[in-house]
């Protein structure tokens, strides 16, 4: 799924700076086969000129230096940047041999899509408990401009960006759901969670021009001074819960074979009776280990 931010409008803290106002626009291109040809002329009129004019040797070959140098390749998943004089003329984003302005630097920016893993990062959950936690985060360019002039070096902002919002988003939920199933927790909502994360990252790096592919959490766990603790936590939260599960089994059982005895008229029990019975099934069907029956060779009240 891919995210792409839809605010800008943060403003900046703490002075009165502003951000690059710039957006992608295409810059003016023709075939580089014309620019050869070009070339290809004023190779021939420089060698013309040194046979006849010598004078004007200087023409041809400051042409063919000012049309080579604006000759550009530009590969599948590439982009060429052209700014001239300071001044950004556009982007040549479509795969090809192209022949540009002169006097242009080229700048060559990739929208292929990348991925990375974060660091294992230490943090605190909602609830204060320190976890190990890490994300791969896959992404690509969406604005050359801004990716090449809005910011210093886009790779380390999207880098660093990421991390940020992962330590944020550690923050704000707990490991693990311990009495209301209903919130959201690292281990128990994983995909949302990363929801989550992939629009705050997306958010915090759309001044860079880049878009957010999808962001996954890659390693969860506690942090080794707590880890054994809350293992036997865990551990002890599934023991109850296993044995709630056994007691509603049991008292269920118990029930139905009360009734089944009482409806078939198989045998008239009174209260006490009835209570011992119940005693010795939820025994049986609770216990951890298989019952060892005692006879009894009188009646129940001796």
């Amino acid at each position: 799924m891919s995210t792409v931010a839809t605010s800008e409008s943060t403003p900046p803290v703490g002075h009165q700076g502003g951000r690059v106002d710039i957006a992608e626009r295409p810059a003016i291109a023709v075939s580089g086969w014309f620019g050869v040809a070009v070339v290809a002329a004023s190779a021939w009129g420089a060698w013309y000129a040194a046979r006849h004019d010598p004078g004007l040797l200087w023409l041809p070959i400051v042409v063919m230096a000012l049309v080579a140098t604006s000759l550009v390749i530009v590969a599948p998943g590439q982009t060429s940047v052209i700014q001239f004089f300071g001044n950004y003329l556009g982007s040549v984003r479509r795969a090809g041999f192209w022949w540009v302005l002169p006097l242009t630097l080229h700048r060559r920016v990739s929208v292929r899509v990348r991925n990375f893993e974060t660091n294992r990062l230490k943090v605190n959950d909602a609830n204060g408990n320190p976890v190990e936690i890490a994300a791969i985060v896959v992404w690509q360019v969406a604005d050359t401009a801004k990716a090449t002039y809005a910011v210093e070096n886009y790779r380390d902002f999207v880098s660093t960006q990421a991390e940020a919002a992962l330590r944020h988003v550690a923050n704000s939920h707990p490991y693990d759901e311990y009495e209301d199933e209903s919130t959201l927790s690292l281990r128990g909502s994983t995909d949302a969670v990363a929801a989550e994360l992939a629009h705050e990252v997306a958010e915090r790096v759309a001044i860079a021009g880049v878009e957010i592919v999808e962001v996954r959490i890659s390693h969860l766990a506690y942090a080794q001074e707590i880890a054994q603790a809350m293992l036997r936590r865990q551990q002890a939260n599934a023991v109850v819960a296993a044995r709630s599960r056994i007691v509603e089994g049991a008292v269920g059982m118990v029930e139905l074979a009360l009734d089944r005895l009482a409806a078939n008229e198989v045998v008239e029990l009174d209260e006490e009776r009835k209570a011992s019975m119940v005693s010795n099934l939820l025994v049986v069907l609770c216990g951890d280990q298989p019952p060892s029956p005692v006879v009894n060779a009188g009646s129940l009240y001796t």
